[in-house]
């Protein structure tokens, strides 16, 4: 726990036999949260680490001015049934609610007969028919390029995304191989991939590219509705878990980072934090990769340097605020032009006095990362306005952008070998986060999957009945 000005209060670090054992969990993200939650709704006594001075990972909010602001856009879908247990468990399902169907304007500026709306919406119909009628109509593609479309989804929904095979190869070289032109990777493949891999096809896995296709386009009719919060990310992930942890007797010690982890002759773990030594029966390193290698004592992978080869992939997020309203839709996808996704964020960032607040967000934006603001506003204001008439000639009352250099894992071919399990060599030590093996890219989705798989770890180690909250065996 931590007192209102962020401040640790004194842990207890007793080992009476006649306490129940005591875990700590290295890293306030969604991964670590999710760890703690489960064990400690499992009876076990849990301290929660974090260097930051507040929960929630990369997926977070922060003050500028009157506006709140999330530090990038964060959507989940319906498939997504680890996260909505994550916001069921807080308490913030209905501040991040999910459509009601798929559906998802997508606006082409530079289609040769002038700009056009299409969209890419589901029916009630069973898979696959529930996207027939919309890629049937959908205006960016030739008539060819959708029977294509069909064909390669059939061929999709065959794969096993777990084959080690299908992580050798990346997803343009399997789209080329099945008929898919470049016109139609941009137009559909990447545009939902983009999204949720973080890479264009010629740098993702085809193992996540198919895992992503096929479970959120192929395995049920509702599985890609998009759901999103509704107010600040902070409030999900920060104030609501807080609440969460506190209430089950979770110490959470904020700004506080961990600096080395030891394993005793008994068995037991140290954990070393400044003018600290906490003592645990098990240890959760829900850090990024790099922190994790840092951190683990030798021995406990067996190669620990491999955790290094997983790359890092970015994302930018651009924030603009106009003087009036601009867009009348939620949000929208763009093609013909350097902007990917659009989102009103007006509300949830409680702006004032009029106006509205749209929310650029743009992954796999290694090329324009490290630009600088001017060059990032004199960049995208003038494709705003192509997309949007309404804002040619609105005021701008503000424009800031925000930088996750490091925001995923990178999914390229051959990541699927590196990625380690929840379990290492050391007795007592788990690993959790979403570059951990669990199946899933670097979303939301994946990290509470990995504090799930962890904390499973765990409990079963320690003797703790655990049931998986999605059923599935630990």
């Amino acid at each position: 726990m931590t007192d209102d000005d962020g401040a640790r209060r004194p842990a207890t670090a007793r080992t009476d036999t006649g306490l129940p054992p005591h875990a700590v969990v290295v890293g306030g993200g969604l991964a670590g949260i999710t760890a703690a939650l489960q064990l400690a709704d499992s009876g076990v006594r849990v301290t929660l680490l974090e260097g930051r001075p507040r929960l929630g990972g990369l997926a977070f909010s922060f003050r500028r001015g009157e506006l709140t602001v999330d530090n990038g856009q964060h959507v989940y879908l319906r498939c997504c049934t680890a996260y909505r247990w994550f916001l069921d468990r807080v308490e913030g399902a209905a501040l991040a609610p999910l459509q009601r169907r798929l559906d998802v304007p997508v606006l082409d500026v530079a289609h040769p007969w002038g700009p056009r709306l299409g969209r890419l919406r589901r029916s009630g119909l069973p898979v696959p028919l529930h996207l027939a009628a919309s890629l049937a109509t959908y205006p960016h593609l030739s008539l060819a390029e959708r029977a294509s479309v069909g064909r390669a989804a059939l061929a999709l929904k065959s794969l096993d995304p777990a084959d080690p095979a299908l992580d050798g190869i990346d997803f343009a070289t399997w789209l080329g191989r099945h008929g898919q032109s470049a016109r139609t990777i941009e137009a559909l493949w990447d545009l939902v991939g983009v999204a949720t891999l973080n890479a264009t096809a010629p740098h993702a896995s085809m193992g996540l590219a198919a895992m992503v296709f096929k479970t959120g386009l192929l395995s049920e009719p509702g599985a890609a509705d998009i759901g999103w919060a509704h107010v600040p990310l902070g409030e999900l992930h920060d104030t609501l878990a807080g609440k969460a942890l506190d209430s089950l007797g979770v110490r959470t010690a904020l700004r506080t980072k961990a600096q080395r982890i030891t394993r005793g002759a008994s068995g037991r773990w140290t954990v070393e934090v400044p003018g600290e030594r906490i003592e645990a029966d098990a240890v959760v390193l829900a850090v990024p990769q790099r922190e994790t290698r840092d951190l683990m004592p030798e021995g406990a992978l067996d190669d620990p340097d491999r955790l290094l080869d997983i790359g890092t992939a970015p994302i930018l997020n651009v924030h603009v605020v106009y003087d009036r309203k601009v867009l009348r839709q939620p949000f929208f996808a763009a093609l013909g032009t350097p902007v990917q996704w659009v989102f009103d964020r007006t509300d949830s960032s409680g702006l004032k006095g009029g106006g509205q607040y749209l929310a650029v967000s743009q992954s796999a934006a290694q090329d324009d990362i490290d630009l600088p603001v001017a060059d990032l506003r004199a960049r995208y204001l003038p494709e705003l306005e192509r997309l949007l008439p309404a804002a040619r000639g609105a005021g701008i009352r503000d424009f800031f952008v925000t930088r996750e250099r490091t925001a995923t894992f990178a999914p390229t071919p051959g990541v699927g070998r590196l990625r380690p399990g929840a379990r290492t060599h050391a007795p007592g030590l788990y690993l959790a986060g979403a570059w951990t093996a669990t199946g899933w890219p670097a979303t939301m989705e994946g990290a509470v999957r990995s504090g799930f798989s962890a904390a499973g770890a765990a409990l079963s180690a320690l003797g703790r009945r655990h049931e998986h909250p999605l059923q599935e065996a630990v």
